[in-house]
């Protein structure tokens, strides 16, 4: 079993100090990344808005094929990348280098591997949505878009991963000034290749593919040139990164389907909102509010990624009631920005849709559901926080089943019964969505707070980072165990022995 810090026991609650200690570390790191997230967001308004400078039809086609990508494309590639954080992070706590680097090397061949298909499904998108009964003339658009954003599949391949990698070590203001760096130059990109030289849909899809291209150049500069804290092990065969695939496999589907799950379901309102009696007052109201949700995102999503790391690294360093003090704190300061976005969506409520747009139909619908999303992210934050929880302690299959219990057998059931059923209309739509966070969180905090044996996960996290992700060949379970934690190496995918520094 871990053993046990002399100032932590299960039996003991934290002081005040530890308390306040976690709270300076986890906000210390979820602070830079928030920023990083907001940064990527309003990259993402500067793209809508310069595709609505060009006019209605190019704004239609670049929301339909922002919306396609998302689905098929980004949200597999940050799911499968989110697979490393227990895996990076307990390495991390365990001082075993090795493994972070060959784990890095892992999943950039297993998100080069992914985008193939997701390739084929771009390239393929106007047959799609035609065969879908789509608009011709917006689909056609839309395949533009999506033709000129292939090349961000691969930048994403580096990216996703070095996010995680860095994270997992604690390591997020270089990630916010990369960031910072790389949005400056998006809105000058834009008008260069939008205004200036006239490229229309396609310079808006390239300008957001050089972005991150220049996120990730900045990324890969501080870790191979100006950080001289990790030594990468690039010299491994590539039969010792393909050998541990497998394992590294089984930690990250399952971390994939969790957030798209998540993900797509809101995608889903989005195409319930469309079968309403007026769809189009009803579909522009649910951009709105789902822009407004990834606004509101960005905090919980960014402390849900910090928690991991915290979490990982203390399990990795065998000290279990530091790994539990880390998750309670986080999810207390969760249910406090819950609180901040129910108190602040009831205020704004009448103010809030007059930002995005003059239509008084759209705002009243708007005002009439914010309070309910204000009530989402009451559930949301902690169920996000918690399913980050889940994945440093590399459980994120239990996450995904209760994803998928949550949004597809109680939500989406909730959501069509009372817009359709009771005709309810609009409203029953976000009341779905409520019932289905009500019952996430409520799953996820059950599992983290009560069913959650800390001193197990920490003995987990040294099997995991010793033994499970080495992928072996020939070496008997119990003998490797042994061999591991008398010698401390790292066996790579062909059974050679590296050194563990």
């Amino acid at each position: 079993m871990a053993e046990k810090d002399p100032d932590f026991y299960s039996h003991k609650l934290p002081s005040a100090s530890q308390v306040f200690e976690e709270l300076k570390e986890l906000w210390g790191m979820a602070l830079p990344i928030t920023a990083a997230h907001l940064m990527a967001f309003f990259r993402a308004v500067v793209s809508v808005m310069f595709l609505g400078r060009l006019g209605s039809l190019e704004l239609a086609g670049g929301a339909l094929s922002i919306g396609f990508t998302n689905i098929t494309g980004y949200s597999v590639l940050v799911g499968l990348a989110s697979g490393l954080e227990p895996v990076c992070s307990q390495a991390y706590g365990s001082k075993n280098w090795d493994l972070l680097s060959l784990s890095l090397q892992r999943m950039i061949v297993i998100l080069g591997i992914a985008i193939i298909p997701i390739s084929l499904l771009w390239l393929n998108l106007e047959s799609i949505m035609n065969f879908m009964g789509q608009d011709p003339n917006i689909t056609a658009m839309a395949a533009t878009y999506c033709m000129y954003s292939l090349p961000d599949l691969l930048t994403n391949t580096l990216l996703q991963p070095l996010r995680v990698f860095l994270r997992s070590q604690r390591v997020t203001k270089p990630i916010m000034y990369c960031s910072l760096l790389a949005v400056i130059f998006h809105v000058p990109l834009n008008y260069a290749l939008v205004v200036v030289m006239g490229w229309g849909v396609p310079g808006v899809a390239l300008a957001s593919v050089v972005t991150n291209m220049n996120m990730v150049m900045l990324m890969v500069g501080y870790v191979w040139w100006v950080s001289g804290r990790w030594e990468m092990r690039w010299r491994v065969e590539i039969g010792g990164v393909c050998g541990g695939l497998g394992p590294l496999l089984k930690v990250a589907v399952p971390s994939c389907l969790g957030i798209c799950l998540e993900w797509w379901w809101y995608e889903i309102v989005t195409v319930l909102a469309g079968y309403l009696p007026n769809p189009t007052l009803a579909v522009a109201a649910t951009g709105i509010l789902i822009q407004t949700t990834s606004m509101m995102y960005t905090v919980p999503m960014a402390l849900a990624g910090c928690v991991s790391a915290r979490v990982g690294n203390e399990l990795g360093a065998g000290k279990p009631y530091k790994a539990k003090l880390a998750a309670m704190v986080a999810l207390g300061c969760a249910f406090v920005i819950g609180v901040l976005n129910v108190t602040w969506t009831v205020f704004l409520r009448e103010r809030w849709a007059g930002l995005f747009t003059k239509d008084v139909l759209v705002k009243g619908l708007v005002a009439a559901v914010l309070p309910i999303i204000g009530l989402c992210e009451l559930g949301n934050c902690p169920q996000t926080t918690g399913c980050g929880i889940l994945r440093a302690t590399a459980r994120p299959a239990v996450g995904a089943r209760i994803n998928l219990g949550s949004f597809y057998f109680v939500g989406t059931p909730v959501a069509v019964g009372l817009a359709f059923g009771l005709n309810i209309g609009f409203s029953g739509l976000w009341f779905g969505l409520l019932s289905a966070q009500i019952a996430c969180a409520l799953s996820i905090l059950y599992v983290v707070m009560v069913r959650t044996d800390w001193e197990h996960e920490a003995f987990k996290a040294k099997e995991l980072t010793s033994m499970e992700m080495s992928a072996c060949n020939g070496v008997g379970h119990k003998e490797h165990e042994r061999d591991e934690e008398s010698k401390g190496l790292l066996m790579n995918g062909n059974g050679d022995m590296v050194d563990h520094v």
